[in-house]
């Protein structure tokens, strides 16, 4: 095996020649694998004229996905260079800070400069793209070489940078083609962020790897997606359940010709049993997945055969992922009991950006602490019940809210539910419930529903039906937002 990470890209270059890698939906360019590793080729060596080597560290900001994130990083790994997408949802003083605290050797953009930093700038719109050219530096990203800096924010919000070495990249790469069955004449539709996890590493990398092509879109759009499956013959697709929520209420959901989709990936959350069976009334099937930035994303795979059987499971662990759940003493739980979720492999980040100690407390004995809480079956199956910081001492027990949320969506007039915390004189803290839903559905109700459901501990105290639900821009429901409106509201 090379030693170096890039090497998958100069194979596919010869291998998969002629066939397209990439297309930037915007401009509609279409890059085959061999035009792909020679603009890559040109932009490390454009690179070097400006002074980047290895070791150095570049900044690119976009105010959206392009064909420019995906290039750059790769032409960083020719020459040794750490390659940083910067959060374009961030306001300008936050990206500045980020910036200043990475110290890059050069920063990206498209256009003129923007940001008030003594960094030097390159404006990428000027780069003349049809030349031919190959970088000088023999000295190509190493597997244990930091590839892939994300920036993902703690508890105090504070952004820390997750480092992405070689190993946990092309590990991540070869478990997700194996695990998910991809094949080169896959098709995917990239939506997510570039400075989120999944925008790399759920099918971009994957399919770059094995010779699949990759559709770039600016951004989610729900009319979008069924014009790149039917258009594009889309053939695996991943979302995040509120996406897939937001496909279903589309009439055209409907209409659309479906026959190119092998399967759906499905992330962050797990899906309702109502969504699923909606999806499997088209002979739509899922495949659900489980990973978080510092060691993956693809650590957790259900497959669609167990969809039903094991819904609200994340899956059983890939073959890459070991695996420990642990109290609070650090003792292994028993079946079916809830504790923190504890994850080694070669896909395990380097460690947190000038940060040792941020990371050391998450990553100790070989295992990366996720605060997640989980628990699993006697079929090896695992479920997530909460996250550490989110569980809840309601009159002097542990309520788990990812418990009570999949149980509130059983009802057929509910589509998702958050659960918040907040403050009771008589029990310490109780639940509010967020409702995505057209009913107008009262706190009696939900609590008769949940009384063969759930211990009455576990019932929320409140509830508030919203048409939606606040999103981060992965995807994902803003919790801190919901918890700021039930603290508004009381």
């Amino acid at each position: 095996m090379k030693n170096n990470w890039i090497s998958f890209l100069e194979e596919n270059a010869l291998k998969f020649k002629d066939k397209t890698a990439l297309i930037e939906q915007a401009t509609n360019r279409r890059l085959s694998y061999y035009d792909l590793n020679n603009e890559v080729d040109l932009l490390a060596a454009i690179l070097e004229d400006n002074g980047v080597g290895y070791g150095d560290a570049i900044a690119f900001l976009n105010s959206t996905n392009c064909l420019l994130h995906v290039t750059l990083m790769l032409a960083c790994a020719k020459i040794g260079a750490l390659f940083v997408p910067l959060n374009f949802r961030l306001s300008q003083s936050e990206i500045e800070d980020v910036i200043t605290r990475l110290s890059p050797k050069l920063y990206l953009g498209v256009g003129p400069k923007i940001l008030n930093i003594a960094t030097q700038y390159l404006d990428t719109s000027l780069i003349d793209l049809n030349q031919k050219r190959l970088p000088k530096s023999i000295h190509k990203s190493q597997l244990q070489d930091t590839i892939l800096m994300l920036f993902t924010s703690g508890s105090t919000g504070i952004p820390k940078g997750v480092m992405f070495h070689g190993e946990m990249l092309l590990s991540n790469q070869r478990e997700t083609c194996l695990g998910w069955g991809l094949t080169s004449d896959d098709v995917t539709l990239v939506e997510t962020p570039f400075f989120h996890t999944g925008g790399y590493n759920v099918l971009l990398l994957p399919l770059l790897f094995l010779g699949g092509t990759s559709i770039l879109a600016r951004s989610f759009d729900a009319d979008n997606v069924f014009n790149m499956i039917e258009q594009e013959n889309v053939s695996v697709y991943f979302a995040v359940p509120t996406m897939f929520q937001m496909l279903l209420e589309k009439s055209r959901f409907h209409e659309c010709n479906f026959q190119s989709i092998r399967f759906f990936i499905s992330g962050g959350a797990a899906c309702s049993i109502q969504m699923i069976e909606e999806f499997q009334k088209k002979n739509l099937v899922f495949k659900q997945g489980f990973g978080l930035t510092e060691v993956g994303p693809n650590c957790f795979l259900l497959d669609e055969k167990f969809a039903l059987t094991k819904a609200g499971s994340i899956g059983r662990p890939m073959p890459h992922s070991k695996v420990r759940v642990v109290d609070l003493d650090g003792n292994d739980v028993l079946l079916n009991q809830p504790g923190e979720l504890l994850l080694s492999g070669r896909h395990v980040c380097l460690g947190y950006y000038k940060n040792p100690k941020a990371f050391s407390d998450c990553f100790r004995d070989g295992y990366f602490h996720t605060g997640d809480l989980v628990r699993f079956d006697e079929d090896g199956f695992y479920y997530v019940v909460g996250r550490i910081k989110d569980m809840y001492i309601s009159g002097g027990e542990n309520v788990f809210p990812g418990e009570v949320e999949k149980q509130i969506t059983e009802h057929h007039d509910i589509s998702e539910a958050v659960v918040v915390a907040v403050s009771s004189p008589k029990w310490g803290e109780v639940g509010y419930a967020f409702l995505k839903t057209e009913a107008n559905i009262s706190i009696e109700v939900l609590r008769e529903f949940l009384n063969t459901r759930l211990s009455r501990y576990k019932h929320p105290h409140f509830v508030k039906c919203l048409k939606e639900l606040p999103l981060l821009p992965n995807g994902k429901v803003d919790r801190k937002k919901l918890k700021a409106l039930a603290l508004e509201l009381l």
